[in-house]
């Protein structure tokens, strides 16, 4: 019988495959014990020494399945756990280095912000948290996963909800404003994926209060409980709650040169790298609390619900890109209905002493005096105004003008009087300017463009001219009722819109009790 021999090679390639078997046992043992190995390591509970990825995935997605309708920011969440194959990827990132225990924390001095911390559950979230602190608590591994599950769930949904209500605000402009246009960053998806992923969720967390000198110092006085001249506690509470809201929103100008107008403060500054450079005096349109009948102190229900008279001045963002001198006013059928007929039925020379020319079907009528206006009503109204230039032209001797869906801009006004006034709401809805050759000057600088502004503005028989600006300016109309003023103190003007009392009822519901 012939000697039976070992063929070396074949036995290497037994042996390779064994332990390759074996390597890929070991893997797949590991793979189906990540949760198990970081979280005894954080724990030093045994119980979670038998946990199994698998077996936790399959009550995970029941949890969430469970609890979707409850969840802040559900599509968000789900997300994220779909993209980690729903491990409980943000406790095993943030138990064992403190970020979780920090996390109740920063929920329970929301109401630094006004805002009622119990919106984040801070308290059912730390004794959560603790049962993974003490190694008894959990004493099988159902528990585990149940309360693994609830705890990755409660601790997303709420950060996401923190995180957004810090950095964008807990109420949306565009849903409670009819004119408000403003370009305004909401929370989306990549902005709660940055929460969720954060390495250091409390350096995060500290990166997102807010830090601007404005939001602090109104948060200084409604945390001192401060009160205003003139105003009970209360009212002047949520005069800085309506307020701090509004800082809290992502609308800011953030160009290094731009025009913005206060409309409470009826002002207009020139911002330039942060500082007013040019500021006057505007008037705004006219709002339905002129009066200030109504207040944050007393209003009823109906004041709660945005309905503006149809001549408040929109809130909105644009750039000024070109000036009329000497403009031409196409009078708005609004005004036409409500004004020019009437005026023009009273005294039938009324149209030829204003400079308005009137147009039907595009065509000038040659004599406006013969129509009888009596019998023009807004209903039959077939007409079109234009107001010539000239000293008593509505828009003056220039406007600027933006895009906007509102038709409104700003201009000169030979109504120079309402200057003289505290509250300036007197326009059809553009805003007046008080020293409109002053922003002219600003805009265009000194040159051969400005020089012409100023020979045309002085023109006694005066054209039309179109100048465009050199550079776009951004242009910000805007609605603050309380601010910081250059020295500091806090200062707070009537609401005259009622915006507000609007604002304020949204967010009553979010507000610390």
């Amino acid at each position: 019988m012939p000697p039976v021999t070992t063929n070396k090679q074949t036995l290497s390639i037994i042996l390779i495959s064994f332990f390759a078997l074996l390597l890929t046992i070991q893997s797949c043992k590991e793979k189906h014990n990540k949760i198990a190995t970081n979280l005894f390591k954080a724990t030093q509970n045994k119980v979670f020494k038998d946990l199994d990825d698998d077996a936790y995935i399959a009550v995970f997605k029941k949890e969430l399945g469970d609890e979707k309708l409850k969840l802040s920011n559900e599509p968000a969440i789900e997300a994220y756990y779909k993209a980690n194959n729903y491990l409980p990827v943000f406790v095993m990132n943030h138990l064992a280095n403190g970020d979780l225990d920090a996390i109740p924390d920063f929920y329970s001095k929301a109401d630094e912000h006004g805002i009622d911390p119990e919106l984040f559950h801070p308290g059912e979230l730390k004794a959560m948290i603790a049962k993974f602190h003490d190694k008894t608590s959990i004493s099988n591994t159902d528990e585990a996963y149940h309360e693994l599950a609830k705890l990755e769930l409660l601790t997303t949904s709420t950060l996401t909800k923190y995180a957004n209500a810090v950095q964008f605000g807990v109420v949306n402009p565009k849903k409670i404003y009819s004119r408000y246009f403003t370009a305004t960053k909401h929370p989306d998806s990549v902005s709660m994926k940055a929460t969720l992923m954060a390495a250091d969720t409390k350096a995060y967390l500290d990166s997102i209060q807010p830090k601007d000198p404005q939001y602090l110092a109104l948060q200084k006085a409604y945390l001192h409980g401060d009160t205003f001249d003139g105003l009970s506690k209360e009212e002047t509470q949520r005069y800085l709650l309506v307020n701090m809201e509004r800082l809290r929103w992502r609308n800011k100008p953030y160009e290094p040169k731009y025009v913005y107008v206060n409309i409470p403060d009826y002002r207009l500054d020139v911002f330039e790298n942060g500082k007013s450079i040019l500021n006057m005096k505007v008037c705004v349109g006219q709002g339905r609390n002129m009066d200030g009948q109504n207040s944050l102190g007393k209003y009823d229900d109906t004041c709660a619900i945005d309905k503006p008279f149809p001549r408040e001045t929109p809130q909105l963002n644009s750039l000024i890109h070109s000036v009329d001198v000497n403009p031409v006013w196409n009078i708005p059928r609004s005004i036409a209905t409500k004004e020019i007929i009437i005026e023009a039925a009273k005294d039938r020379y009324y149209l030829s002493n204003k400079n308005i020319d009137v147009y039907k079907d595009g065509k000038l009528i040659d004599d406006p005096e013969d129509i009888d206006w009596t019998s023009v009503t807004k209903d039959n109204l077939d007409y079109d105004f234009k107001q010539r230039p000239g000293e008593d032209n509505s828009l003056g001797k220039i406007k600027f003008l933006f895009k906007n869906k509102s038709s409104v801009y700003l201009h000169d006004t030979p109504a120079k009087f309402a200057f003289g006034k505290a509250m300036r709401a007197v326009s059809h809805g553009c805003v007046r300017l008080g020293d409109p050759q002053a922003l002219a000057k600003n805009l265009f600088g000194e040159g051969e463009d400005f020089d012409t502004i100023v020979a045309d503005m002085a023109a006694d028989n005066p054209d039309p001219t179109s100048i465009a600006l050199p550079k776009k300016t951004p242009i910000y109309i805007t609605y603050v009722t309380c601010w910081a003023d250059e020295g500091g103190t806090l200062q707070y003007r009537q609401d005259v819109y009622g915006l507000d009392i609007v604002l304020y009822d949204h967010l009553k519901k979010f507000l610390s009790k």
